[in-house]
């Protein structure tokens, strides 16, 4: 069941997103970016230590000198056989020596550089110690849209794990659920997910009657019963990039309740889907689908944003959310999943990765978002 791997991101490939930080870090009116093990040094090198401690590994990124990684010495080669830190120097230090020496060497005391939302307080403290008048700033406070517009290469990498997630619910409706524990769903979806080409398995919720209320419920050892609502939402990565999708199933024949509920949250996801287009706050999205289900009385009962980017991770920016005004680009890639949430009793949500195009909106998870009945 596994896809085929996509071809692998190149030197110029990873250049290319370092020269475009650099630029995106100087129309922000800043002289740098400082990137730490996490997710942007992935997706700007390739590089995934084997372990994040306390010896520093700092990624600078700056417009007065070439991208220089600096890594501990016994580190070293793992950093240097990675695709992307072909295009980047290499400085090295070795237990004993000051890290921090070695960083500011790089930097310019008195300059405003974005440091990684993962750095570690530690390695933050000793830079602020070593360059007193510099400033620092969190990247999602001055770039937040740092990794939020896809490259063809990555939209391919982002379909192959919807449509990975896709055939995974497309089996999961046709595993027993009356009588059987959330946990045991919950490894079914796992499993599957590996099986269709998962690397990882961020998350399987499997909220069963009232669990579904909760909308990051773990699953658990609840019995699933016949009439139960259920929410299943499910994710992880694939050649590196994030899936994640929820459907909504009823064991059984649903309540009238239940069809309500599920159709009214069925039209506020499509309402929040018809209002991406480019240009568009992201905001703009939330309120469509919020108004949805605000209008049918049930406005208290949706309690979180509509939805988040994905890429190298499963949850970044952008993000769909009042107070977000920042506009849709065409390849930026979001969740829209708006819920209800009726406490003690069930919950509905429903979830599709979207991306914006040049002249609107592509799905990438294509299942059926009707109220499907499970056994």
């Amino acid at each position: 069941m596994t896809s085929t791997a996509p071809a692998p991101f190149t030197r110029d490939d990873y250049a290319a997103r370092m020269a475009r930080v650099v630029a995106d870090a100087g129309a922000a009116g800043l002289d740098g970016v400082l990137v730490t093990p996490g997710p942007d040094l992935v997706w700007l090198t390739g590089y995934r230590p084997t372990a994040i401690t306390e010896r520093l590994t700092l990624l600078a990124l700056t417009a007065d000198r070439e991208p220089t990684l600096v890594v501990p010495a016994l580190e070293r080669p793992d950093a240097e056989g990675a695709a992307g830190t072909a295009a980047a120097a290499v400085v090295d230090w070795s237990d004993g020596a000051d890290p921090y020496a070695t960083a500011s060497a790089l930097l310019r005391d008195g300059a405003r550089y974005a440091v990684s939302d993962s750095a570690w307080a530690l390695h933050l403290l000793g830079l602020q110690a070593a360059l007193p008048g510099t400033g620092f700033h969190a990247v999602t406070d001055r770039l937040p849209m740092l990794r939020a517009v896809k490259g063809d290469d990555e939209l391919a990498r982002l379909a192959a794990a919807g449509a990975a997630a896709d055939a995974t619910y497309e089996e999961i409706v046709r595993v027993p659920f009356a009588g059987r524990r959330e946990t045991d769903v919950a490894a079914d979806l796992a499993d599957l997910l590996r099986q269709h080409g998962h690397e990882q398995v961020d998350f399987t919720v499997v909220g069963s009657g009232p669990n579904g209320a909760d909308p990051h419920h773990e699953a658990g050892s609840r019995v699933i019963e016949d009439g139960d609502c259920v929410v299943l939402d499910f994710g992880g990565l694939l050649a590196g990039y994030g899936s994640d999708t929820s459907r909504t199933v009823s064991v059984g024949e649903p309540s009238a309740e239940v069809r309500e509920v599920h159709e009214l949250v069925r039209l506020a996801q499509q309402a929040g889907v018809d209002a991406v287009r480019p240009g568009v706050a992201c905001q703009e999205v939330d309120r469509a689908a919020r108004a949805v289900i605000a209008d049918a009385g049930y406005g208290e009962r949706f309690i979180h944003r509509t939805g988040h980017g994905i890429g190298v991770t499963t949850h970044e920016p952008p993000y769909m959310v009042e107070g977000e005004e920042l506009p849709l680009v065409p390849g930026m890639c979001f969740s829209v999943e708006p819920g209800v949430y009726l406490p003690g009793r069930f919950g509905v949500r429903i979830e599709d990765i979207v991306t914006v195009t040049a002249d609107g909106v592509r799905r990438l998870n294509t299942t059926t978002r009707e109220l499907r009945v499970v056994g």
